[in-house]
């Protein structure tokens, strides 16, 4: 019931919360930027205030913590009142009782846009009371209408006219320097498999699925030495499930040739050690980098990134190992909502930074009680969203596993079951188990002429 009294929609414990985390980790303004967050928004004057101080130093690089964001208040408003630096100590330390969530600042955004909706009426009513001309009252009501619509909506919808303007240039750069389009795509380092994918673009999202002991984390290491070591580009790999320490010991034994079992056991001799120190020496100049925090959701992958990728001006591909171990921020009841949230917060990832990310993921159970084991789409773990939203799929598929008398010892299908730039076919690879390695045979790929 609205009275007299009644306060505009706001939620102060919200715009708290959104100061207090841009404290904690500098890199979540650009949430918040994301969101459309402005100064504006905030019901409480003073806290619109502090949020300004904070874009400004954002926009500067500069640190944003209690003292700079105290003293870039003094720039801009010839603050000397000791309540605010007090103030600010308390809003960094409001996360430490109050659970973090990103619904947050679309929170603040969403009561921002119901304070301009009331205003809109207020406006409204007051040209009616007025008794201005009719015909002025509609024309200034959806000229309203239309600019609080703008603030939600965004960008324009373009025609093709427009965006052909655009791409003409980009046809003519590609023909005049092709080596320019080429060095925007990274390549697995599979012959076959790049033919057929063109290679791994910025803006996708490719989905590698298997079962377990498919060896999805050794193709995908696999994947990431190829780029890294090869094509000299920079790669970031996040492993939910290993240790940073494990996946530099079979990247070693991938590199130095050093069969795993015998780092794993610590049984190394002097030959071993030579060999595994020339793969230092080439390992410790290539731009990869490894994280292994266990817990982390897309927001919080997103300021990771972000933050590499201003650091270290660039950012070529992005392995996570796996989906399914990812957190969502909503729907903790639905799973199936939740990694419908994931997969779309990946590939809405993969467009923002235009950084290809190659994501492994968990298939169904529904495979071991086929007849034909070969893994389909259906199969991919708990949503179809994953399908849908991924650019390629490829799924790895060993005979031996469930065949232990198969003559095809150590053969494993690339099965690429979705691509959206060309054929759907199958690549054999050649497993070296000792150094964890997929190398190439010599058997044509099996395409069946589908799309």
């Amino acid at each position: 019931m609205v009275t007299e009294y009644t306060l505009p929609p706001h939620n102060i414990e919200a715009e708290k919360w959104v100061i207090s985390w841009a404290f904690m980790d500098n890199e979540t303004v650009w949430i918040f930027e994301w969101d459309g967050i402005v100064p504006n928004d905030f019901y409480q004057k003073e806290h619109g205030m502090i949020y300004e101080a904070i874009s400004q130093l954002w926009n500067e690089k500069k640190t944003i913590d209690p003292v700079t964001v105290s003293d870039q208040l003094s720039k801009n408003w010839n603050l000397e009142n000791v309540w605010w630096i007090d103030y600010l100590y308390e809003l960094s330390a409001f996360l430490i009782s109050t659970s973090p969530c990103v619904e947050y600042s679309k929170i603040v955004k969403e009561k921002s846009l119901l304070r301009q909706v009331l205003k809109v009426c207020q406006q409204i009513t007051g040209d009616a009371y007025e008794q201005k001309d009719t015909v002025e009252i509609f024309d200034s009501i959806e000229k309203r209408i239309f600019d609080l619509t703008q603030n939600q909506v965004g960008d324009n919808i373009l025609s093709i006219e427009e965006i052909l303007k655009n791409r003409v240039e980009d046809y003519m750069e590609i023909v005049d320097h092709p080596e320019n389009y080429n060095a925007n795509k990274v390549n697995s380092g599979y012959t076959q498999i790049d033919e057929m994918l063109t290679g791994f673009k910025p803006g996708e999202l490719i989905i590698l699925a298997a079962r377990p002991s498919m060896w999805k984390t050794a193709f995908a290491l696999n994947v990431l030495t190829n780029i890294a070591l090869e094509q000299k580009k920079s790669v970031a790999m996040l492993s939910l499930e290993m240790s940073k320490e494990s996946i530099v010991d079979r990247i070693m034994s991938e590199v130095s040739w050093v069969p795993m079992y015998k780092i794993s056991k610590w049984n190394l001799d002097n030959a071993d050690f030579a060999q595994m120190g020339e793969a230092m020496e080439k390992l410790s100049t290539a731009n990869i980098f490894l994280d292994d925090k266990a817990w982390i959701t897309v927001p919080m992958l997103k300021s990771k990134l972000r933050k590499l990728k201003i650091e270290k001006k660039q950012l070529d591909l992005v392995i996570i190992d796996y989906l399914q171990l990812m957190h969502s921020t909503v729907f903790q009841n639905n799973r199936v909502q939740e990694i419908s949230e994931i997969s779309r917060g990946l590939k809405e990832l993969a467009k923002e930074l235009q950084v290809p990310i190659l994501a492994l993921s968990q298939l169904s159970r529904a495979v071991e009680s086929r007849v034909d084991k070969k893994p389909q789409l259906s199969d991919l773990r708990e949503s179809g969203s994953i399908e849908q939203d991924a650019d390629s799929v490829l799924m790895l598929h060993r005979e031996e596993y469930y065949d232990p008398d198969t003559d095809r010892k150590w053969a494993t299908d690339v099965c690429i079951r979705k691509n959206r730039n060309g054929a759907v076919w199958e690549v054999e690879l050649h497993f070296e188990k000792e150094i964890m390695k997929f190398v190439e045979t010599k058997k044509e790929k099996k395409w069946d002429g589908t799309y």
